[in-house]
């Protein structure tokens, strides 16, 4: 319901109970101007809310106004000239009675067409899995959390490598389009026997998949402590994978050149690190980026070239994979293979 004056009486009678115990949040959502989208925000966090989203006021409209900037990195800004802030709030509180006190505290009169509506309690951890499926990967690969385990049993499945591995802080499910890029890359032309590294290792789906796919040795880097940790955890729910799997933060001693090189993090800090990644490749070793937008392939290509020509191999949702192969000599022009 949209109204300025709310009949929060009639909120808890719809919502489920436990004794008068209401099971479940309030959520409620209202607009404020641009410049005020942080104010409201810092405010209502203080104020008790357990979240706040800011969305287009006229999101799904001729009017919606996109805000595109690069995934990792701080929007352009911090909301839209018709911003939307839904905020989450306990059940037992008065939402119009916090949204006044914000009002007064942050000296901004109280907006108008507030909407509430209850958001009953739910099975989230069954709400959650539901939206993480196997995930075949070319003809060889099968990604899937330990809750669909059965799924390698599966007729259309039978044949293919599973790399059981569950969603959490770490960056990589094999959902993401760039991380299908590296794996379907890894897949295509690992043929077994390689040293591999997973620079950039996030949640270890890529080193997995190379011991999965024969690698003789995989080494995952990352700068994140939360990443060295799930590609930890995540190695160990694969053996024997975990044996051929050596975890190395950015701190430590640089490895030794290896076979393949493969880097699936950003474009601006994979133009930073391509001093790095390229010592890292042997002579005649294949380097793969990705984590880069299609417009963004031509200068990060730039960043390796000469020493490592990149080409664009594969491209999905916008996104691309970059691979070369290392000079024998720093001073040859001659392309190879990806």
């Amino acid at each position: 319901m949209v109204t300025d004056a709310v009949d929060t009486d009639a909120v808890d009678t719809a919502a489920a109970t436990v004794g008068s115990i209401p099971l479940g949040w309030q959520e409620l959502s209202f607009e404020v101007p641009l410049e005020a989208v942080e104010v409201w925000s810092d405010a209502l966090l203080e104020a008790g809310a357990l979240s706040v989203d800011a969305q287009d006021a006229d999101a799904d409209s001729i009017d919606e106004v996109p805000l595109y900037g690069e995934p990792g990195l701080t929007p352009p800004a911090p909301g839209w000239e018709r911003t939307r802030l839904t905020v989450l709030m306990v059940a037992d509180c008065d939402p119009l009675a916090v949204v006044n006190d914000v009002a007064n505290a942050i000296g901004s009169p109280p907006p108008g067409g507030i909407d509430i509506r209850w958001v009953a309690e739910q099975d989230w951890v069954r709400l959650t899995q539901s939206q993480f499926e196997p995930i075949p990967i070319g003809e060889r690969l099968l990604i899937t959390p330990s809750w669909h385990a059965e799924a390698a049993q599966a007729a259309n499945n039978r044949g293919r490598l599973c790399i059981e591995l569950d969603p959490g802080l770490a960056f990589g499910t094999g959902s993401h389009p760039t991380t299908r890029l590296c794996l379907e890359w890894l897949e295509q032309n690992l043929g077994g026997g390689e040293s591999v590294i997973d620079y950039g290792c996030g949640s270890g789906i890529l080193a997995i998949a190379a011991a999965r796919l024969g690698a003789k040795s995989v080494i995952a880097i990352d700068i994140d402590t939360q990443a060295l940790i799930s590609t930890q955890a995540n190695a160990k729910a694969n053996p024997p994978t975990d044996q051929l799997i050596e975890i190395r933060s950015t701190e430590d001693p640089r490895p030794e050149a290896v076979d393949v090189v493969v880097a699936n993090i950003l474009s601006m800090p994979l133009k930073l690190l391509a001093p790095v990644l390229i010592e890292l490749v042997e002579a005649g070793g294949a380097l793969v980026l990705s984590g880069v937008l299609q417009r963004q392939a031509e200068e990060v290509a730039s960043a390796y070239a000469p020493r490592i020509p990149l080409t664009v191999v594969a491209e999905r949702d916008g996104w691309v994979c970059l691979a070369g192969r290392r000079s024998f000599s720093s001073n040859s022009t001659e392309t190879q293979r990806p």
